[in-house]
């Protein structure tokens, strides 16, 4: 069985149980009290991750660290599909490994604001700002290029992959930390999209879509 090191409100654990579910990969969720606790920063988590940091996986024994790293090990170990993560085509492989570093970006911008306002981290919260905007225009003008040519997801893919749900709730959470998504419609669709995926799971901030409600396509 899968246990998932979680905390409720981290985007980066998200990720795994988003995965997880759209997978249908049973897991067990062991809670983390990282804040206000900080219990990823005692000696007994230090012997799970010497980091200190949240997700952590173990399934079965093998433990792995690091939200990327386990976006793609659960891809490539339980996807029969080979579509979240597509080890057979190097190309679209390549994308998909540029996007997750992408995504690194987000985290460190968008995420990092929210934390700021939402738990008082010591961020320079205005270039946090000024950093997600930057990568926002970025993000909307590639996923509105793409839907010209009929396009919707991060890579040039008919099926997401796990890029889209490595940047997702960092860009879906960012108003929690000042930063607004009026100005990015493509980025706002995709993300529709997103919420609209077979077996799609929420967390507080971000909720399922109505089931009458049709998914965005440009």
């Amino acid at each position: 069985m899968i246990r998932l090191y979680d905390w409720e409100l981290s985007v980066n654990c998200y990720k795994q149980r988003l995965l997880m579910a759209l997978l249908e990969v049973p897991y067990e969720i062991v809670p983390v009290d990282f804040f206000p606790g900080w219990e990823h920063k005692s000696p007994e988590f230090g012997r799970i991750n010497p980091l200190g940091h949240i997700p952590v996986l173990d399934d079965d024994g093998f433990i792995v660290r690091d939200a990327n790293a386990i976006l793609v090990y659960l891809a490539t170990r339980y996807d029969p599909t080979r579509t979240w993560y597509p080890v057979a085509d190097p190309e679209l492989l390549a994308l998909t490994a540029q996007w997750l570093m992408f995504s690194e970006g987000t985290t460190n911008t968008a995420s990092a604001a929210r934390l700021h306002d939402g738990l008082g981290y010591d961020f320079d919260v205005e270039a946090c700002r000024a950093g997600a905007h930057r990568l926002f225009r970025v993000l909307d003008e590639h996923l509105w290029f793409g839907e010209r040519e009929g396009r919707h997801w991060v890579c040039p893919s008919p099926h997401p992959t796990i890029a889209d749900l490595a940047i997702f709730p960092d860009v879906a959470l960012s108003e929690e930390g000042g930063i607004s998504r009026v100005d990015y419609p493509a980025v706002r669709r995709w993300m529709d999209r997103v919420r609209h995926l077979p077996g799609f799971v929420g967390m507080p901030g971000i909720s399922p879509p109505l089931a009458t409600s049709p998914p965005s396509v440009g």
